[in-house]
Parts: C-alpha cells; structure tokens; sequence
C-alpha cells in the first residue's frame, strides 16, 4: 500500500493549519474591535469560501492562480506554481479551512471579559502583554478548538484541492483524491482502506474536540 496519500494529506493540513492558525487569530482579533457595519462586511468576505462550495472555491483559485493567468504568470517566473504541484494543495486548504478557524476564534474573543483587558492596562501592561498572558490564555479553549476544526478541514479537503493540484500519484495525490480515483477505476477494496484511515484521523479529530469542549464547559462552572 502506497502511504504517500497519507503523508501528503498530513503535511498539506499541518502547514495550512499553521497559516490557518495565526492568520485567523490577527483577523479575528481586529474584527472583534471593529465597529458593526464594517465587521458584518469583513464577515462576508472572510467566511464566503464556507458557503461556497469547494469546487467553486478551486475554480476561483484556477482563475487567480492559473499559469495563463496575469498573477499566476508573474509567480511562475520566479518558480512559483499553484497548479498541479503539492504545495498548491496548501493554498486550497488554507482558503477553505480559514473561515471556520476565523469564526471560531472571533467568537472565543467577543466573549472575552475586556474587565481583565482594563485592569491589566490600569497596571501598565502593553497590549501586546495582556494579548498573549491574558486574551489567550482565557480563550484559549475556543481557539484551540478552531485550530483543530480547521485542520480536520484541511485534511479531508477534495473539491478545491481536486480543482487545483488535480491527482498525480506520487506527487499531489491526498487521501481524498485517491479514494475517489480507486474507486472511479473500480478498486473498491483500495477505497475502502483509505475511506478507514480517513474515518480514524476524523474520530480522534472529533475526540480531540470533544475534549477541549469539556475543559472549556468546567473550566466556565469554575
């Protein structure tokens, strides 16, 4: 059995989880502080990709993206290419993992108590200090939980990761482009095997959230 689906899944979600990760925490930060009307359009325009679907999220990337595109062009004279490589497959699933690390993340700092924030200034702190010593300690619960969630996201991406990086053994092959090409050429048995590890990695992703959600509801009673 040829594991390279695996590991390129893995290294796909991790590195896109990591982008994922600080990208949504600074938008979500500032969007929070943002006046109504403005946070509503901001809103819009970060969470599309979620409602979209994921191929019309890969046709976009093509348009933007693609080797006969003015942008895709420009990137392709310094070796820079989306299209059918592995590392296209992190644009795709840091575009589609992005809004659920953002909401979550901005719904874990709305909820923050600013009472801690005020009294941490009164005291002399910067910002910068309360922001990692104080906000994220206290909504790390959410944040963790959203980090996890955008990752399961990232690892079961097919549709803009199908649209982008197309499915080459080897090279760009994910777990869920290669259950949908053993089972289009008939090898149901080898879809089965990679549809297991699927629903194991997605099992202990649920466990894991599970958890936090635990942590966060005692931590709240205390």
């Amino acid at each position: 059995m040829d594991w390279y689906p695996l590991w390129n899944s893995l290294r796909i979600a991790a590195i896109s989880s990591v982008v994922v990760f600080f990208s949504g925490i600074f938008c979500a930060y500032y969007a929070a502080r943002l006046p109504r009307a403005i946070k509503g359009v901001l809103d819009v325009v970060l969470t599309l990709p979620m409602v979209l679907p994921p191929t019309v999220c890969g046709y976009f990337l093509l348009l933007i993206f693609g080797v006969k595109r003015p942008l895709g062009a420009f990137l392709a004279q310094f070796g820079i290419k989306f299209v059918m490589t592995w590392y296209g497959g992190i644009l795709a699933s840091v575009v589609v993992a992005f809004p659920l690390m953002y909401r979550t993340a901005r719904g874990a700092f709305e909820s923050f108590d600013m009472n801690l924030a005020y009294s941490g200034q009164t005291l002399g702190l910067s910002n910068t200090w309360i922001f990692w010593r104080v906000r994220m300690p206290a909504c790390r619960q959410g944040i963790l939980a959203g980090a996890v969630l955008a990752f399961a996201r990232a690892l079961g991406e097919y549709g803009a990761t199908s649209m982008l990086i197309g499915y080459t053994p080897g090279k760009t092959a994910t777990i869920s482009t290669t259950v949908y090409q053993l089972w289009r050429t008939n090898d149901e048995a080898g879809a089965f095997r990679w549809v297991l590890v699927n629903l194991g990695i997605s099992a202990v992703v649920l466990l894991v959230v599970n958890l936090l959600e635990d942590r966060q509801k005692k931590a709240v009673k205390r």
